[in-house]
């Protein structure tokens, strides 16, 4: 059974539990997890949107393409929070938390306050803004939340040109999406290549070759430097001194991490996010955090990794630590990316790999790239080859590794290599 910190008065006990700021996928799951481990607290899950938790990832896909729907993006239903004893308070933004001994108060923007035990951050991020003028014209879309997404998929809809700024992840998507809507698309990407943040140099090939043979114009090296329209956006002013006219434009140029809350606790925030260790742990005592509000402080330095799989494993780590039972090892990072009819699934984490082997040819829109670093395998990105993503996955859950002249060998079954 696991033990909380309760205050007696009298004969009647009294306990705040555990207070979740953030109703994101890191926060349900690590409410979840406590209910997992035993926790009979009370747990509140306090978040600032008028909705459950829910999926992000769907919302520049499925979603998107009006595949889903919202309530079919919902992680869980209100009776499962319900019959789990897990307090879900919407609609409530907070601004301020007081640490006072063991325990202490959070007020949301909106006055009503949160009495707690022990505290975990699951607050997320906001996407960056563009700073150009004309940013603030009608039709200029970001991407983050079920609004967001509700917003932009009805415009999409009623529009004949569309223009994405930034060539990552959410940008291509979204851009898949609208293509196949039948709109006219165009990326702007300031970088030299697409998706430059995560993938080696010949994946970023791939995918810009891929999206320009199915219609989409891609445009490299390029910012948006202004935007015009009366009242809403359309024409986008580029820094070749060119002017693109759109319909609508959608920005998706990173996202910034909320911080604040742990800036006014004191605790320490590096690299872009809340820094934790491998268990959730932050700088001060008795809070943990997880999700894409987080850097992780590891044996390679400091990462931020923004996708669910991390969401999911850094929550239930913090879980376990708030429980103060042991906690699961730390999983190997993993991300899928759908755009149009190409499955990019990656595993492992590729930050300062010295090789990339080719497994297959790009051309067939079938083929993996593994990343080795001094000689070890330590990533993958597959493109349309499930068989090959889920054996990497493995022989990285078990510490194996891949000798450079099989992973080149298509004909060799990568399984093989998985460790027992």
């Amino acid at each position: 059974m696991v033990q909380w910190s309760y205050q007696r008065i009298g004969d009647v006990v009294f306990s705040d539990g555990v207070l979740i700021v953030g109703a994101s996928q890191a926060g349900a799951q690590l409410a979840t997890s406590l209910r997992d481990l035993g926790a009979l607290c009370p747990i509140t899950l306090v978040g600032a949107e008028p909705h459950l938790p829910y999926q992000r990832p769907p919302l520049s896909k499925a979603f998107l393409s009006g595949k889903v729907s919202a309530d079919e993006v919902l992680l869980r239903s209100a009776s499962y929070y319900t019959e789990r004893d897990i307090d879900v308070v919407t609609g409530q933004w907070i601004e301020s938390i007081e640490v006072i001994g063991s325990g202490g108060t959070a007020t949301s923007a909106r006055g009503r306050t949160f009495a707690f035990d022990q505290l975990a951050l699951t607050v997320g991020g906001t996407p960056r803004r563009l700073h150009v003028p004309g940013a603030d014209l009608g039709n200029v879309f970001y991407l983050r939340d079920l609004p967001d997404a509700i917003a932009l998929r009805d415009s999409i809809s009623a529009a004949d040109r569309v223009l994405i700024v930034g060539g990552g992840f959410i940008g291509l998507e979204a851009a898949a999406v609208a293509n196949a809507m039948g709109k006219q698309v165009v990326v702007v990407e300031a970088l030299d290549r697409l998706m430059a943040r995560a993938m080696a140099p010949v994946v970023s090939d791939f995918y810009l070759d891929a999206h320009r043979r199915r219609g989409v114009c891609v445009m490299l090296g390029t910012d948006v430097v202004g935007m015009s329209g009366n009242g809403t956006v359309s024409s986008v002013e580029l820094s070749d001194g060119s002017s693109l006219p759109t319909d609508l434009v959608l920005v998706g140029v990173g996202l910034a991490a909320h911080t604040e809350l742990a800036e006014q606790l004191g605790i320490e925030v590096s690299g872009g996010g809340i820094v934790v260790d491998e268990q959730g742990r932050t700088s001060r005592t008795a809070v943990v955090s997880a999700g894409d509000c987080t850097t992780l402080r590891a044996a390679g330095g400091l990462r931020r990794i923004e996708s669910v799989a991390n969401a999911i494993a850094q929550a239930r780590a913090a879980a376990a630590t708030l429980a103060g039972v042991p906690g699961p090892p730390l999983a190997v990072p993993w991300f899928w990316s759908d755009q149009g009819d190409l499955k990019l699934q990656t595993a492992g984490l590729s930050a300062g790999f010295d090789d990339v082997v080719l497994r297959g040819n790009p051309e067939s829109e079938r083929f993996a790239a593994l990343y080795y670093r001094h000689g070890e395998l330590i990533a993958i990105d597959a493109i349309n080859a499930p068989r090959d993503y889920m054996a990497v996955r493995k022989i990285l859950e078990s510490r194996g590794s891949v000798p450079r002249e099989a992973a080149a060998d298509s004909t060799l079954a990568l399984k093989s290599f998985i460790r027992a």
